[in-house]
């Protein structure tokens, strides 16, 4: 089974949304697993302090190798083979590729950064790879943790209804997915187009790819790039 072990200070935000939809109905029929994992009860004092001043000065806190290492080892089993990913805004970008071969793997181990970040010595020493949603800060990890759970559950078998579902989407092949309608036939004066009534399949593949790479030029030039000179991303 596919388990995903949660580190975080906010045990209670999970399972959150991951509770509901696909990812929740696979959760409550055993397909997947999920444990969130309180980091604060590995603190030692009597305040579950899991952070201190950074060496060196400088504003904020930063979490502490020596709780965090605790934690870590508490919920990992000698020889797990699980991933260890800390989500974070300095760290490879999350793809689709990436998330594919995740779901494919035996699950994963998050660490939800809190603060100004996490002592590096924990990153190296427990051997942790760092994973970004995108360009900008949140608050803390969870937020990231969510999106790449739901991206990755959704891809167990039996989770989408559809086979097809997970290979005819955005980035399944470098592209963005092509526009997709349905009924009404005619909406505020605009008219599904003629190619996608015509009941010919071909000429309806040929459209959607079109459009696709149209829509990937114009809104995604990196990924178009990409296209034009492949090499096999390592993220």
């Amino acid at each position: 089974m596919w388990r995903a072990s949660i580190l975080t200070i906010f045990p209670e935000m999970f399972p959150g949304p991951l509770g509901a939809s696909l990812a929740g109905k696979a959760l409550a029929a055993g397909s997947w697993g999920l444990e969130p994992v309180d980091i604060r009860a590995y603190a030692t004092d009597k305040h579950r302090s899991v952070d201190d001043t950074p060496a060196g000065g400088g504003p904020g806190m930063v979490m502490r190798a020596d709780v965090l290492a605790r934690a870590i080892d508490a919920v990992t089993a000698p020889g797990d083979p699980r991933p260890r990913l800390l989500m974070s805004p300095r760290g490879v970008a999350l793809t689709q590729a990436r998330v594919k071969r995740l779901a494919q793997g035996p699950g994963a181990i998050v660490l939800c950064g809190r603060f100004e970040g996490v002592d590096e010595r924990v990153i190296e020493g427990r051997q942790f790879e760092e994973i970004s949603i995108g360009d900008y800060v949140l608050s803390g990890g969870e937020i990231a943790a969510f999106a790449l759970l739901d991206a990755c559950v959704r891809l167990l078998p039996g989770v989408m209804g559809r086979e097809a579902s997970g290979t005819e989407e955005s980035f399944a092949e470098g592209l963005l997915e092509y526009p997709h309608y349905t009924r009404p036939q005619l909406f505020e004066g605009r008219a599904i187009p003629e190619v996608l009534v015509s009941g010919d399949h071909a000429k309806v593949a040929a459209w959607r790819r079109a459009e696709a790479e149209t829509l990937t030029q114009k809104r995604r030039p990196d990924l178009w790039a990409r296209r034009a000179n492949p090499v096999e991303s390592k993220s």
